[in-house]
């Protein structure tokens, strides 16, 4: 399935259930090419016929609506094109980091439902 988000993202969706998500608009992990930057407004990317950006933000879940875990957080800021392409591919064919986040070790705020996990 192919999703798009407002002239700034696009998501994709596999045979193997997993979704990748690519953004690149105001308030992403990237580098827009417009005055503001990530400040401009929300709706800056619907008001122009093309938005760019140098890099992109990329996130991950799976069919269940768990999201992948990188090390420090659920989504990846500043990636390049050739970063985007290669974490595509691997959403494509594996299995996603969804357990304990690292980075949430010691957040009381977590989902408990982890607990019993361990």
């Amino acid at each position: 399935m192919f999703s798009s988000s407002q002239n700034k993202g696009f998501s994709l969706t596999f045979a193997n259930g997993n979704t990748v998500s690519v953004q690149w608009g105001p308030a992403n992990y990237c580098d827009p090419e417009h005055a503001q930057g990530r400040g401009a407004p929300f709706d800056a990317p619907s008001q122009t016929q093309v938005w760019k950006s140098a890099t992109a933000e990329v996130a991950a879940w799976n069919a269940d609506g768990e999201w992948h875990n990188f090390e420090h957080d659920q989504v990846d800021g500043w990636q390049s094109a050739d970063d985007v392409s290669g974490f595509i591919s691997f959403v494509s064919s594996n299995e996603l980091n969804t357990g304990k986040a690292p980075w949430a070790a010691d957040d009381d705020d977590y989902d408990d439902d982890y607990d019993d996990e361990e």
